[in-house]
């Protein structure tokens, strides 16, 4: 697994002019391939007057699945180029559809290549990027009595609690990079005189 991607911040809309042809870049996060067709089929749905819905999606932190269409464009002018500025941003798990508005003046090859890819670099700048760290989910199970502290040692050294659960116990459930296991262990060893147990899980991405 990738130890790290970036993807979009959030979804959203930005618009650009190009000698008279309006170009729309929809851009979204997307966590499997039938996310990002769905976004591409309400963007097309949206904008089912315009002369052309280009699309570009990648999926997978490793890039695994890549995937473009010119929708009517010359070929490798529009999708192509779309995909190449995610690639080159190292984006990752995002859909970007942009549609165009003809404008009466042809642009060329070069043209098309150039506003379609800037159409998605621009997009990208405007609504921004955040990175996706890989991290190993673990519950810490500790008694009541030292679980509120323990709680807030965690949040005040920047762990990320994901749920917390009250039975006979309280169990914690966290996120972890693999090399701080260790230290995490001794940590709350010491935090608890020994009584909490951790349990390591699977592993996910969160926001670095």
């Amino acid at each position: 697994m990738q130890d790290e991607y970036r993807t979009v911040a959030r979804a959203g809309v930005h618009e650009t002019e190009v000698n008279r042809s309006r170009f729309l870049c929809a851009l979204a996060p997307a966590a499997d391939e039938r996310e990002a067709q769905d976004f591409v089929a309400a963007i097309r749905k949206e904008h089912a007057d315009a002369t052309h819905n280009c699309w570009a999606y990648v999926i997978g932190a490793d890039a695994s699945v890549q995937k473009a269409s010119d929708d009517g464009e010359p070929g490798g002018t529009a999708g192509v180029p779309m995909l190449q500025m995610l690639l080159r941003r190292e984006m990752r798990y995002v859909v970007a559809v942009v549609t165009r508005y003809y404008g009466g003046v042809k642009l060329g090859a070069g043209g098309l290549i150039r506003a379609y890819g800037g159409a998605v670099g621009e997009a990208l700048d405007e609504l921004g990027t955040l990175t996706r760290r890989r991290f190993r989910l673990a519950t810490v199970t500790v008694d009541h009595q030292r679980a509120g502290k323990v709680q807030n040692d965690l949040r005040a050294t920047g762990r990320e609690v994901r749920d917390v659960r009250y039975g006979e116990a309280v169990t914690i459930e966290i996120g972890l990079p693999d090399a701080d296991v260790d230290t995490f262990r001794g940590w709350l060893a010491d935090a608890t005189a020994g009584t909490a147990s951790l349990e390591l899980g699977g592993e996910a991405y969160g926001d670095a």
